[in-house]
């Protein structure tokens, strides 16, 4: 199947149902407007967030558009997607994307963090915002280090914002009595759900018009099944909806009917 066909085939300028969207392109939906805001506020306030949801809920995605209209010469954004790296990795990171060597020992690679974070604040007046991505990987002792990296003594606040964002384990986890130091510094909890039924038609018809379809391509029963299946969750919405799209024309369709969404459910279920 060649790409080129299909676009030409519906009349695309480029294809839908892409990752690649600046964050001014996103669709604003109530979960992820939600989302947007409790972030906003956290760096606001230099506090503690915990954004939780299913695989492809819109985490990352919300976390990109609230970062988006930083100032860069005002805040400093560190992101970690890979917790796997153990605590020492995530101090290693801190430290090096401040400009420092970390220090061998990893007693003393706490307090170098926790100093760099508070020259960045103090010295160069810059807000750091601290994101780890798939957090609910994160082991007990990177989540303990990451309580002490927040605790400054004296119930201080943090040179800082800390952004953890998860699967809903994550949260389960937080609630455990041996976190409970780090889940009572926690100023903010949300949990993005699936879209709403009109939500994932709005969303459908929000890509094919960056893709230079204003007008129906989708049916409604089409629409129905990739929500259903999807619940709602954008990047599964996403995956179904371009399979029925490539589905529709391969059989040289105009519309994407039932037809076509049944055949890429069928063709991801089996995947």
């Amino acid at each position: 199947m060649s790409i080129d066909r299909l676009r030409a085939h519906y009349g695309f300028t480029r294809m839908p149902f892409g990752k690649d969207l600046a964050p001014g392109m996103l669709h604003t939906h109530d979960a992820h407007a939600q989302a947007v805001a409790r972030i906003q506020w956290c760096i606001s306030e230099q506090a503690i967030g915990v954004i939780s949801g299913e695989c492809g809920a819109g985490k990352t995605v919300a976390a990109r558009a609230a970062v988006a209209g930083l100032d860069a010469s005002r805040h400093t954004i560190l992101y970690l997607g890979t917790p796997g790296v153990g605590l020492r990795g995530i101090y290693g990171l801190i430290v090096t994307s401040l400009g420092g060597t970390p220090r061998f020992h990893h007693a003393a690679l706490i307090p170098q963090a926790q100093e760099l974070l508070a020259a960045e604040s103090a010295e160069r007046g810059k807000q750091v915002l601290v994101i780890i991505d798939e957090a609910h990987l994160l082991d007990a002792e990177s989540l303990e280090g990451i309580r002490c990296l927040s605790n400054l003594g004296m119930d201080q606040t943090a040179p800082f914002c800390l952004l953890l964002l998860g699967q809903p384990t994550l949260r389960r986890r937080l609630r455990q009595s041996t976190f409970a130091a780090l889940d009572q510094r926690v100023a903010v909890r949300y949990a993005i759900g699936g879209l709403g039924a009109s939500e994932t038609r709005s969303y459908i018809a929000h890509h094919l018009a960056l893709a230079g379809r204003a007008d129906t391509l989708f049916s409604d029963d089409a629409i129905g099944l990739i929500h259903e299946v999807s619940r709602g969750l954008p990047r599964q919405v996403n995956n179904l909806a371009l399979a029925a799209l490539i589905a529709a024309f391969t059989a040289s369709k105009a519309i994407v009917d039932e037809s076509s969404a049944r055949a890429a459910v069928a063709e991801i279920s089996a995947e």
